[in-house]
């Protein structure tokens, strides 16, 4: 902020406020109530929210709460928004708002106009940058969390023989894999998605289908559970019965590109170098890499910065936490994809997830 002679930064999304106060609750479902949070350049954070967090935000690390009995018609909390950033950022000075790539303003567009026009001479710029250079590198006990939250989706993923049993759909794999999580110590699980079928899977954002389970299919499950508000993500395949000669190269392929991300990965390098990496392994090993991004970041959010695409120059820099995702085509419209989670350190990724078996595991009908 002071390098960017940013006054203040205005935030409102569930992460964001999660990120700088602790506070953490699943009642952002509920889209009634906008929450405000504003943190100074100096001293503690300023929270202006609706009277029913009152009591939980007492516990977290703020400063100052000030409350209104939302949702208020007319002013949902806009007068108290207007005189605290009035009052924090003098006149000419500048109020750092986050308008890039994934964020957003999370309050309706008309209140934040009257906001806008109440601040006279203040300028309204981009935290973004302010934002994600300093969320994008994880602090040790950050690392810790994820780690944890990694823990138990590998301690789910070891029950898949049992959960696969007597499962004869996919949506009721879905939802058994879904309760190991919880089983396991999950505090929810916000993200489960998947596929099945004898020669790969369409997509790896479904949801779960009355879809049969039959030997010969490959599936596919992917999580991001959550733990004491960090995500993990990752995901796994797995064969019922035995797998064809085709998959289990598409798998090899796959095992390829892994192990030349955790081998030549380095903090100076880009997200679009990771995307390279991975691809020309893919290639290398005689797959054909799938389209779109091949990893991503991962923290309070299922997925952050950077992206590993041709065209995101990110720097990779050491303490950032990554999914590493490469994906092959299989098919005609079919993939295999396998992603795994990593702290990057100075000399290279450190697995946060437990690596996934070297060849396709196989799952006895």
């Amino acid at each position: 902020m002071a390098t960017r002679g940013q006054d203040a930064l205005f935030l409102t999304s569930p992460q964001d406020i999660f990120y700088v106060t602790g506070f953490l609750t699943r009642f952002w479902e509920s889209p009634a109530r906008p929450w405000f949070l504003v943190l100074p350049k100096s001293g503690e954070p300023l929270a202006i929210i609706p009277e029913i967090g009152v009591e939980l935000m007492s516990h977290c690390a703020v400063g100052e709460i000030r409350a209104w009995p939302a949702p208020v018609p007319g002013d949902d909390g806009v007068s108290l928004l207007t005189e605290c950033l009035t009052s924090l950022v003098p006149e000419g000075g500048r109020l750092g708002v986050p308008m890039g790539a994934e964020t957003n303003l999370r309050m309706p567009l008309a209140d934040w106009q009257s906001v806008r026009q109440s601040l006279g001479q203040r300028h309204v710029v981009d935290a973004t940058e302010t934002l994600h250079r300093v969320r994008e590198i994880k602090s040790e006990p950050e690392i810790e969390a994820i780690r944890a939250t990694c823990g138990i989706a590998d301690a789910a993923f070891d029950r898949m023989p049992e959960l696969v049993a007597g499962a004869a759909t996919l949506e009721t794999l879905f939802r058994r894999f879904q309760i190991a999580l919880l089983e396991e110590g999950a505090d929810w699980v916000s993200y489960v998605a998947g596929g099945a079928g004898p020669e790969g899977y369409g997509t790896v954002i479904a949801p779960a289908s009355g879809q049969p389970l039959r030997r010969g299919d490959i599936v596919m499950l992917d999580t991001g559970a959550v733990r004491n508000g960090y995500f993990c993500d990752f995901d796994r395949n797995f064969a019922i019965g035995r797998p064809s000669d085709a998959m289990k190269r598409a798998y090899a392929v796959l095992d390829a590109a892994t192990e030349a991300a955790l081998g030549q990965l380095r903090p100076g390098m880009t997200a679009k170098d990771a995307h390279r990496v991975l691809s020309e392994a893919m290639t290398d090993a005689g797959g054909v890499p799938a389209g779109g991004r091949l990893g991503h970041g991962l923290g309070v959010a299922l997925t952050e910065w950077p992206s590993f695409t041709p065209r995101d120059e990110t720097e990779l820099r050491a303490g950032m936490v990554l999914a590493i995702e490469p994906g092959v085509e299989v098919g005609d419209g079919t993939i295999l994809v396998q992603e795994e989670n990593v702290v990057l350190r100075d000399d290279g990724p450190e697995l946060l997830s437990t690596r996934a078996a070297r060849e396709l595991p196989v799952i006895a009908p």
